[in-house]
């Protein structure tokens, strides 16, 4: 079984299903120490209070705001928002992380069904005029002590080796590797825990929080005989930013929609706030993992099911380390015959041997070759570009989401990203993409030419990395920027912004008295060292008007002067070339000299393989378009 979810699947809870949403975790968290605090659900109960004083009159937001929001009253919701200002005033940091802050939210809500907060639909540009929803804001805030598992446990010489797949100047401590331990080395990560034991890890983390998270949400009533906490409907669907709900059909449904005691519930007739203690036992009975039936075993010791927090146990806010026993998604069955068993830290994670993501589409372990995903090839909207080394990976179609991890040695060119794009722990790699949003983080010697409508973060242990304007363009380009949501008339590429310090145990060894080194940004790339990149054009309509004939992104005057001049010398050249008064055997002699010396390039350079490898997708794209 790949991409989607079975029945059979989640047969061990009733519908509806609550799954945890990934994109809060994978790209919602910033390193901004100032997010967190030593006694989480009291220090945001505390900055709600600075956060209402700083939220403008609802008369000062516009009023789309109000109506779409479907958890915010009119009376209420324009109050409960907080813009840029007030979020850097509450939080005492400076405008531009308040503003990455208010950015990385609207990156991360939830757009599909029903319960929609503006900000989530809002144009990048504008999200400033619409503001954060006040508590969505701090349940976003209160995820920030979630701590991703690490790629490995230990960082010696061995693990870089097996994370960075060829040397360069500055590993010198690295043995060379031969093509085959590059391969072996690459086939070892592709079986390493990744994405399941990450959902494990999330799944984990909403559970043991839960009861916080709801406190946090919850307001205080007094009844005769004491005050208890409850939860309204419009509270409730503020979880929406962590989970999303489905039906027995497998269909998307709205968070408070879902839940019996809120179902068929309208603003006009709201149904009554429903005890802390009830909502909790309710959201444990159906949370499960998304992707598929994760299960796991405690190292050495018998398969266990779920420990259910208590509905009257309140967490400590402190960070803690989670265990796989912890965290599972149905009740213990025998390991299937075509499972597959990976080593993850505190225990054993069994999943199916064709286990995929739920709406994930994975670009993963190509080794010196090129491959090409069209619209067609994608399912759901994020894709994964993993340990790929040497080849060149086109994903030409709109997405949401995109990661590209573990890569080196390659060309990454992406169609057009309307979130967010995040890339981590690549080496020499090129990364050409239009998005809304990109978070660079631990990579080194790679360059990356962008269309960004935000300005790009770089964070984690980068070394010699460059950025520089979108280069190129493809046939769908401007239609695909149009469905996401990607502006072309604003490009912050040269606006980097860097963030945090780099954390020892998280990418390599750093000498013992530098423990705090300073995240590295990225350098501009020399105009003089910019080029065009050329897309092969698989799509043959060109009496199609709508086609993108240029590059949407303006290129700054410097990269544009350089181009120009670098076309104008080689029309020269090949002036020069015709016109050259040599005699006929002359010219047959000077003709061979230059195919030879490009054929010695095309060889030396290995671009030889990409023109065969172009040559195949081009016929595997003909004989698909005649079908």
């Amino acid at each position: 079984m790949s991409g989607g979810v079975s029945k059979n699947t989640e047969g061990a809870r009733e519908p509806p299903w609550l799954h945890v949403r990934r994109e809060a975790f994978e790209y919602g968290m910033l390193p901004l120490p100032s997010l967190l605090h030593s006694d989480v659900v009291t220090g945001l109960r505390n900055l709600r209070v600075k956060l209402l004083q700083q939220a403008p009159s609802i008369s000062t937001w516009p009023l789309s705001i109000t109506a779409n929001a479907s958890h915010s009253t009119p009376a209420s919701g324009g109050r409960e928002r907080v813009g840029t200002e007030g979020i850097a005033a509450a939080l005492e940091v400076a405008e531009a992380h308040a503003h990455l802050v208010l950015d990385t939210l609207a990156s991360v809500l939830n757009e599909e069904g029903a319960g929609v907060d503006p900000l989530a639909i809002t144009p990048v540009t504008e999200i400033d005029s619409v503001g954060a929803d006040i508590d969505e804001l701090l349940i976003f805030l209160y995820i920030q002590t979630y701590r991703r598992v690490p790629s490995r446990p230990h960082r010696g010489a061995a693990d870089v080796a097996d994370v960075w797949p060829s040397t360069s100047a500055i590993d010198g401590f690295l043995p060379a590797l031969s093509s085959m331990q590059v391969r072996s080395s690459t086939m070892s990560r592709r079986s390493m825990p990744g994405q399941a034991e990450e959902e494990v890890n999330q799944l984990t983390y909403v559970q043991k929080h839960l009861p916080n998270l709801l406190n946090l949400l919850a307001e205080t009533t007094e009844d005769e005989d004491s005050s208890i906490k409850v939860i309204t409907a419009e509270q409730f669907e503020h979880l929406g930013l962590l989970l999303k709900a489905k039906n027995a059909d497998m269909e998307l449904v709205q968070l408070s929609q879902a839940a019996p005691f809120f179902a068929n519930s309208d603003p006009d007739m709201p149904a009554a706030p429903v005890p802390v203690t009830q909502v909790l036992e309710w959201v444990q009975q159906h949370m499960c993992a998304a992707s598929e039936s994760l299960r796991e075993t405690s190292l050495g010791k018998e398969e266990k099911v779920v420990k259910d927090v208590g509905p009257a146990e309140t967490l400590s806010s402190e960070v803690v380390d989670v265990t796989m026993a912890d965290a599972t998604a149905s009740p213990a069955s025998p390991t299937p015959s075509n499972a597959r068993t990976i080593l993850v830290p505190n225990g054993v994670l069994h999943l199916s041997k064709d286990w995929r993501p739920e709406g994930m589409t994975f670009v993963d372990g190509i080794m010196k070759a090129s491959v090409l995903k069209r619209e067609d090839d994608i399912k759901g909207d994020s894709v994964k570009v993993a340990h790929c080394h040497d080849s060149v990976v086109y994903v030409l179609a709109p997405m949401k989401y995109v990661s590209v991890f573990g890569c080196s040695d390659s060309i990454v060119m992406l169609g057009a990203v309307g979130k967010a794009v995040r890339v981590e722990y690549c080496e020499r790699v090129q990364v050409i993409v239009p998005t809304a949003r990109i978070t660079i983080a631990n990579c080194r010697e790679c360059v990356f030419y962008l269309g960004v409508n935000q300005r790009p973060l770089f964070t984690g242990d980068n070394h010699n990395l460059q950025v520089a304007p979108y280069n190129t363009f493809y046939p769908e380009l401007e239609a695909h920027l149009a469905q996401v949501g990607v502006d072309a008339t604003v490009n912050r590429w040269d606006r980097i912004l860097t963030l945090g310090v780099v954390e020892p145990h998280d990418a390599f060894i750093h000498p013992a008295s530098s423990p705090d080194v300073q995240t590295e940004g990225a350098t501009q790339l020399p105009p003089e060292k910019f080029v065009t990149f050329s897309v092969p054009n698989w799509n043959k309509t060109d009496s199609d008007q709508l086609l993108t004939r240029a590059n949407p992104f303006l290129l700054p005057k410097p990269y544009l002067l350089a181009q120009q001049h670098r076309c104008k010398a080689a029309e020269i050249l090949k002036q020069n070339l015709r016109t050259a008064l040599l005699e006929e055997g002359k010219k047959r002699e000077l003709i061979s000299a230059i195919h030879g010396h490009f054929r010695d390039w095309l060889f030396a350079s290995g671009n030889i393989r990409q023109i065969y490898d172009l040559q195949a997708l081009d016929r595997l794209d003909s004989s698909n378009s005649m079908e």
